[in-house]
């Protein structure tokens, strides 16, 4: 499931103490009183948590800029009645953190502010839409979706997710045709053929993989068009595309909620169950290239680890339960 809404009043609430603690001398009053409304109630310490992460996601950021850009947002809220979202898209298209080369859809307090559906780390969610058509979002992902227009978009903000089209029935009753789905991510967007697929953000580029239909590629600075077929995988940087290579992991195999695949080097499947929990998973150079095949259970990734324990020639070894080393089996 989703992060659970809070109300609008305590994201206000905790915006105000971010501004006041992290972007400013806070006096010990200040402190002490921010200390107070943190103990009065547990869904504070939840609003705070997602909004006084921006404090700690810009620490790079000048703090005059990311001070600027809180007190923008909190007067946009108070002037006039905007959704924070709103708020906060006037500000990236106006520049405020584009201004500073810090585009928004790169650091994840800002991309769940823009999201319509977002998922944490380890959770899942299935999101039917009003087309008919249904999104399943992987771990640590959000989404926009817009379906009012001549064309149904999917905006992939962060993360992982898979779509299977629906036939914008609706449309086709009063239209005599339905509307071409599209999915934008930051690298260029995709057509849908009548399909089933996934697609993954990862570091520069997106990662499109088809189980059904067909998908046509348009890169973001108009590279050549590309149509993937059932069975193939592509990345998509804003360039271009090439084959891409899935290192022997089934594509969609997260969507039961498993890892699967054959011959996986241990790195990338340690990398791949990293993504399903808090924390660090180590790999030792010595184990890297050991090959394991079979299901990996995301949902109890230390489930999956002891299961790595028993049948290969390794350890696991747990510093804390957010910082977990693979290495040789101290027997070998």
């Amino acid at each position: 499931m989703g992060e659970r809404a809070l109300p609008e009043h305590l994201i206000d609430t905790a915006i105000a103490w971010s501004i006041r603690l992290d972007h400013h001398v806070p006096t010990p009053q200040a402190r002490a009183d921010f200390e107070r409304w943190l103990r009065t109630d547990p869904q504070h310490a939840v609003a705070w948590q997602r909004v006084g992460s921006l404090g700690r996601t810009f620490r790079a950021v000048p703090p005059q800029l990311v001070r600027n850009t809180l007190q923008t947002a909190d007067s946009l809220r108070q002037r006039r009645p905007l959704a924070r979202r709103g708020a906060i898209e006037r500000l990236s298209l106006a520049g405020v953190l584009l201004g500073a080369g810090w585009v928004a859809r790169e650091h994840a307090p800002w991309q769940r502010w823009l999201a319509d559906a977002a998922t944490a780390t380890g959770e899942q969610q299935t999101l039917p839409l009003a087309d008919g058509s249904v999104l399943v979002l992987n771990t640590d992902t959000a989404v926009h979706t817009d379906l009012g227009g001549d064309r149904r978009v999917v905006v992939l903000r962060r993360g992982e997710i898979q779509v299977t089209t629906g036939s914008d029935a609706q449309t086709v009753a009063r239209r005599g045709h339905g509307r071409p789905f599209w999915v934008a991510t930051p690298f260029g967007e995709m057509r849908a053929l009548g399909t089933r697929f996934t697609v993954r953000l990862d570091g520069p580029r997106a990662r499109i993989s088809v189980q059904e239909g067909a998908v046509e590629l348009h890169p973001g600075h108009g590279g050549a068009t590309v149509i993937v077929r059932p069975g193939e995988s592509r990345w998509m940087s804003a360039d271009g595309t090439e084959p891409a290579d899935l290192r022997g992991i089934e594509a969609d195999a997260w969507t039961d909620r498993v890892i699967a695949g054959q011959h996986m080097r241990l790195a990338d499947l340690l990398a791949e169950l990293a993504r399903y929990r808090s924390g660090h998973i180590a790999c030792d150079p010595r184990v890297a290239d050991l090959r394991v095949s079979g299901l990996y259970h995301v949902q109890d990734t230390d489930r999956a680890l002891q299961f790595l324990l028993q049948t290969q020639p390794v350890s696991v070894v747990y510093t804390t339960r957010f910082w977990v080393s693979v290495g040789p089996d101290s027997g070998s």
